[in-house]
Protein backbone atom coordinates (compact mmCIF):
# COMPACT_ATOMS: atom_id res chain seq x y z
CA UNK A 1 0.00 0.00 0.00
CA UNK A 2 1.74 3.19 -1.09
CA UNK A 3 1.88 6.06 1.38
CA UNK A 4 0.11 9.22 0.31
CA UNK A 5 1.52 12.41 1.74
CA UNK A 6 -1.04 15.14 1.77
CA UNK A 7 0.14 18.69 2.09
CA UNK A 8 -2.18 20.99 3.96
CA UNK A 9 -2.17 24.54 2.78
CA UNK A 10 -2.99 27.39 5.17
CA UNK A 11 -5.94 29.46 4.00
CA UNK A 12 -6.49 32.99 5.29
CA UNK A 13 -9.82 34.69 4.57
CA UNK A 14 -9.78 37.72 2.30
CA UNK A 15 -12.93 39.18 3.89
CA UNK A 16 -14.28 39.20 7.45
CA UNK A 17 -12.42 38.84 10.69
CA UNK A 18 -9.89 36.26 11.67
CA UNK A 19 -9.68 35.44 15.34
CA UNK A 20 -7.99 32.88 17.49
CA UNK A 21 -9.40 31.89 20.84
CA UNK A 22 -6.86 31.16 23.53
CA UNK A 23 -8.47 29.38 26.46
CA UNK A 24 -6.32 29.29 29.59
CA UNK A 25 -6.21 25.89 31.21
CA UNK A 26 -5.29 24.96 34.73
CA UNK A 27 -2.06 23.11 35.27
CA UNK A 28 -2.04 20.90 38.34
CA UNK A 29 1.20 20.43 40.20
CA UNK A 30 2.29 18.77 43.39
CA UNK A 31 1.42 20.71 46.56
CA UNK A 32 4.34 22.34 48.28
CA UNK A 33 4.67 21.95 52.02
CA UNK A 34 5.54 25.22 53.68
CA UNK A 35 6.85 25.42 57.23
CA UNK A 36 4.52 26.95 59.79
CA UNK A 37 7.33 29.21 60.95
CA UNK A 38 10.17 30.50 58.86
CA UNK A 39 13.76 29.94 59.92
CA UNK A 40 14.20 33.67 60.46
CA UNK A 41 11.14 33.85 62.72
CA UNK A 42 12.43 30.92 64.77
CA UNK A 43 15.81 32.66 65.17
CA UNK A 44 14.12 35.89 66.26
CA UNK A 45 11.96 34.04 68.80
CA UNK A 46 15.02 32.27 70.17
CA UNK A 47 16.88 35.58 70.51
CA UNK A 48 13.88 37.15 72.24
CA UNK A 49 13.59 34.26 74.71
CA UNK A 50 17.33 34.47 75.48
CA UNK A 51 17.01 38.23 76.07
CA UNK A 52 14.05 37.69 78.41
CA UNK A 53 16.01 35.07 80.35
CA UNK A 54 18.95 37.47 80.66
CA UNK A 55 16.64 40.19 82.01
CA UNK A 56 15.15 37.75 84.54
CA UNK A 57 18.65 36.74 85.66
CA UNK A 58 19.61 40.39 86.11
CA UNK A 59 16.43 41.11 88.09
CA UNK A 60 17.08 38.15 90.39
CA UNK A 61 20.67 39.30 90.89
CA UNK A 62 19.47 42.83 91.72
CA UNK A 63 16.95 41.49 94.27
CA UNK A 64 19.58 39.30 95.92
CA UNK A 65 21.98 42.25 96.19
CA UNK A 66 19.19 44.42 97.64
CA UNK A 67 18.37 41.83 100.29
CA UNK A 68 22.01 41.41 101.29
CA UNK A 69 22.69 45.16 101.75
CA UNK A 70 20.44 45.86 104.84
CA UNK A 71 21.90 42.96 106.82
Amino acid sequence: MPEVKSILREVLPKQGQLYMEDVPTMVLCKPKLLPLKSVTLEKLEKMQMEAQEAVKQQELAMKEQGQQMPS
